[in-house]
């Protein structure tokens, strides 16, 4: 008797398609079996659907569930984003080689790894021998442990106290940013019998998060004298989108040195230190302390055309279909407020995506797609679920045809969209709804070696009380007082 679920879902022939589904339904015709998919929605990144190699931390899924839901080359999508595993593999590998020999990669995966999805790519990355995990907030924390992932995770942001305990229990390191965070988080780890692993973070000149360097010593004697809180590390964050090419990121990196010589020569330097992000990374010769922390070179993008970002691979490609043709007469204008009128007969494409799904409005008149190998500009102001295109010199286009917004060869890439819509690349990427299901591709090739020791790549035990139950045992989401209960 065939399994009820199974992990490795292989390409399905038309009869077993009906045996599953029923007579008269057209069978799935996957166009690689390496793709995976990714429910969109609220629950993006949880219900993870796999057709590639096997992948223990991913959820079982039955096959009539991948076919009837995300069945990708039928177009079953209006719109979707393409998630290229090999490109973030690539790009993994050149952030070590970047790091340096024995130098830990922390991926920073917050804001659902910058709109990629977080629990895949985190899965993904630790198969490539990435040993650990930033992220912005607790409860982006969370849903990594609730998908199974046991690597050092560290909130590079903020928690809050009614947070506390349940990120104590679940091994989520946590970055001080004051006293008072000392104070709270001893009380409550004493209270609860725990122990809080902590980064000290200093403001080497960000000017928002942690303590100023003359502070710094005082804190970390603080710390040290806590008997629930153990520091794991002492970091800073470079402000210059630029990196070392600007002077004030050299001030704070040779700042941030001189607080780490202070508490080496106290004996109170613990931990990781790190201050390395993307920009700094590619810019500053090494050595990078024992940790770099990149986020947006993993995913393929630079800020500021840096050095270093031809070698880099999008891993991000944002597509939907086309939802309707019609011919407009002269005159004819185009969307709310009628922005744009036809200069002369005119044939206008609707697509079937907008900016509730990740299509900055300031695009309106000024953006570019790619469809039936042309680019077509974007007419009017873009909708909340709809762009209209102007494909009079692009013939044959028709409703189904797919359309690339961002990512590809030809197609605008993410830089290319930040500039026409005055922004940076982190936003768009960043800004893909939670309704557009991300479908991952590839990653059956794991080239990345082991970054760090055997130490930072075991499995994170997890203190008393720590199940977390934010997903039932059929991987559906608990109630909501079960994941509050969670927290406590």
């Amino acid at each position: 008797m065939r399994p009820r679920h199974s992990r490795v879902v292989p390409t399905r022939s038309s009869a077993n398609w009906r045996a599953e589904n029923g007579e008269g339904r057209k069978p799935c015709q996957h166009d690689s079996p390496s793709i995976l998919a990714v429910f969109g929605g609220i629950q993006a990144n949880r219900a993870l659907l796999r057709t590639g190699g096997p992948d223990r931390a991913s959820p079982l899924v039955p096959f009539s569930l991948l076919a009837k839901l995300l069945c990708v080359t039928d177009r079953r999508h209006r719109v979707w984003a393409d998630v290229d595993l090999d490109a973030l593999t690539h790009n993994l590998d050149v952030v070590r080689q970047r790091a340096g020999a024995g130098v830990r990669v922390m991926l920073v995966v917050k804001a659902d790894a910058y709109g990629h999805g977080a629990v895949a790519v985190s899965q993904h990355a630790v198969r490539c021998g990435i040993g650990a995990l930033g992220v912005g907030t607790a409860a982006e924390a969370f849903e990594l442990r609730q998908a199974g992932l046991r690597v050092p995770v560290l909130v590079l942001g903020t928690i809050v106290d009614g947070e506390a305990s349940a990120v104590m229990r679940h091994d989520i390191q946590i970055g001080i940013h004051s006293a008072r965070e000392v104070t709270a988080l001893q009380e409550i780890a004493e209270r609860k019998g725990l122990t809080a692993r902590v980064h000290l973070n200093v403001d080497t000149g960000m000017g928002r998060l942690g303590v100023l360097p003359q502070q710094a010593a005082a804190l970390l004697r603080r710390i040290d004298a806590a008997g629930n809180l153990e520091l794991a590390g002492v970091m800073s964050h470079v402000s210059s989108p630029r990196g070392a090419l600007d002077e004030q990121a050299v001030r704070q990196a040779a700042l941030f040195d001189r607080v780490l010589e202070e508490a080496r020569a106290e004996g109170r330097l613990a931990g990781w230190t790190h201050i390395a992000n993307s920009a700094f990374l590619f810019t500053a010769p090494g050595p990078h302390l024992d940790t770099v922390r990149p986020g947006i070179s993993a995913y393929g993008v630079l800020p500021g055309e840096l050095p270093g970002a031809d070698e880099l691979r999008p891993v991000m490609s944002l597509h939907c279909q086309v939802a309707l043709v019609k011919d407009l007469p002269r005159g004819a204008r185009v969307g709310y407020a009628s922005t744009w009128s036809a200069r002369r007969p005119a044939r206008i494409a609707t697509l079937s995506v907008g900016y509730a799904d990740g299509v900055p409005w300031s695009l309106g008149n000024r953006g570019e797609v790619w469809v039936r190998g042309t680019r077509a500009p974007m007419v009017g102001n873009v909708s909340m679920d709809y762009v209209t295109i102007d494909v009079t010199d692009a013939p044959g286009v028709t409703p189904g045809d797919s359309v690339t917004l961002f990512g590809g060869q030809d197609a605008p890439s993410v830089e290319e969209v930040a500039r026409q819509a005055l922004t940076i690349p982190y936003e768009i990427t960043c800004s893909v709804g939670r309704r557009v299901p991300r479908i991952l591709r590839g990653g059956e090739h794991l080239l990345v070696p082991r970054a760090a020791g055997p130490k930072d790549h075991a499995p994170v035990p997890m203190q008393r009380g720590s199940r977390l139950r934010g997903l039932s045992a059929a991987g559906e989401p608990a109630p909501a007082d079960d994941l509050t209960a969670s927290l406590e």
